[in-house]
């Protein structure tokens, strides 16, 4: 089935391409805390720009895809992909000669703001090539989920080789030509009618498909905040990475897997399973003291994710077709938004009831979302 995808004249260009204009993704907030640090010594200046940079790419992604929806992808990207990769150059050389600490969460803000909407423009231009949705936003959240396992071990040989300032400003410019590139590759697709602009939420069900990504948000945000406080507390903090790899090497798996067969049960009936099947996942989390026996079981929960990301696009299609790139955009909004709660609430939980509790968190999460999302969110 991708092997049918990939065949279509220059589909495989723009998906090596997508993933080269989403290393930043995960380099950008990491890099940011990196060259921060090194030229303040503010461990808290540092955190406020990465928090800044997250906020900015949360708020701006539905006004993105309302850009989008109303005068194509193109234009979008091209300038998201120039701002992005100006205000990290520019951060880079304001840490340099100690700028002002505002000086530099501006600017974090910005990149982040502008984060170019790769994610959203492959949905909407493989979508509309493919009559297998499930294909192609499965190809859509491999292609990602590689991207984002690539960049941080691209970014790490680069601060290896030389500097946290030179490897984030190599890293965004190859991010910011990759985008330009995926831009011309797009096609010119014809903005949305004047009527169908905005009507994201003119269905019910969209405002109950946005609470279950807040809360499929809030499970990563727990295990975000989990896995490196496990790793620290059996006294092997660089197994951090191993863990959150088996979450990544999950997700392309189940990606994959996801997107190879023909699915003739309805996209609710398969989210609810799926968000189910990361709460199941995710509890034994809680007791498991082994952690080899940890990282399999943190692999199932990463195999149910992407499918789970998928299915949220297939619902997006019919709840707001007239809106599609704005919906995507809040959708990313919302899990940016759970995300945060989930690592809130994980760090109380942790904090007061000890290294194992915000994995709880997280199943909590993820069973609340499987009961909310069999609430009818189809027309």
């Amino acid at each position: 089935m991708y092997r049918d995808l990939l065949r279509r004249p220059g589909l495989a260009a723009q998906a090596m391409l997508g993933l080269a204009a989403q290393l930043t993704q995960q380099v950008a907030p990491v890099g940011t805390v990196l060259v921060v640090r090194d030229s303040t010594r503010s461990l808290a200046l540092a955190g406020a720009c990465a928090a800044a940079m997250s906020i900015g790419t949360g708020l701006a992604r539905p006004v993105q895809g309302r850009l989008i929806d109303r005068r194509g992808a193109r234009p979008v990207l091209v300038v998201t992909a120039l701002a992005h990769v100006g205000a990290l150059a520019g951060l880079v050389a304001c840490a340099g000669v100690r700028a002002p600490g505002w000086v530099l969460a501006v600017l974090a803000l910005v990149a982040g703001g502008n984060l170019p909407p790769i994610s959203v423009s492959m949905r909407l231009e493989w979508g509309r090539q493919s009559e297998d949705r499930t294909g192609a936003y499965s190809l859509v959240f491999l292609v990602q989920e590689l991207a984002i396992l690539t960049g941080p071990l691209l970014f790490g040989v680069a601060v290896a080789l030389a500097s946290a300032s030179l490897a984030l400003g190599v890293v965004a410019v190859a991010a910011g030509v990759g985008t330009l590139a995926f831009s011309a590759l797009s096609s010119r697709s014809e903005p949305g009618t004047r009527e169908g602009r905005g009507r994201v939420f003119a269905h019910p069900g969209m405002r109950i498909l946005l609470a279950v990504m807040v809360l499929l948000g809030g499970t990563i945000g727990a295990l975000e905040v989990g896995l490196p406080a496990l790793a620290a507390a059996r006294g092997m903090p660089a197994a951090t990475g191993l863990l959150v790899a088996a979450l990544s090497l999950g997700g392309i798996a189940g990606a994959a897997l996801y997107g190879m067969r023909e699915w003739t049960v309805a996209p609710r009936t398969r989210l609810v399973v799926l968000m189910l099947a990361m709460g199941v996942a995710t509890l034994p989390l809680v007791v498991l003291p082994w952690l080899p026996a940890f990282w399999a079981m943190l692999f199932v929960a990463g195999m149910a994710l992407n499918p789970a990301l998928t299915t949220t696009s297939l619902l997006v299609d019919e709840l707001a077709p007239a809106a599609q790139a704005e919906a995507f955009g809040w959708m990313s909004t919302a899990a940016s938004a759970g995300a945060a709660a989930g690592s809130g609430v994980a760090g109380v939980a942790g904090q007061q009831f000890g290294t194992m509790a915000p994995f709880l968190v997280g199943a909590l999460f993820a069973l609340a979302g499987a009961g909310l999302a069999t609430r009818r969110v189809t027309p």
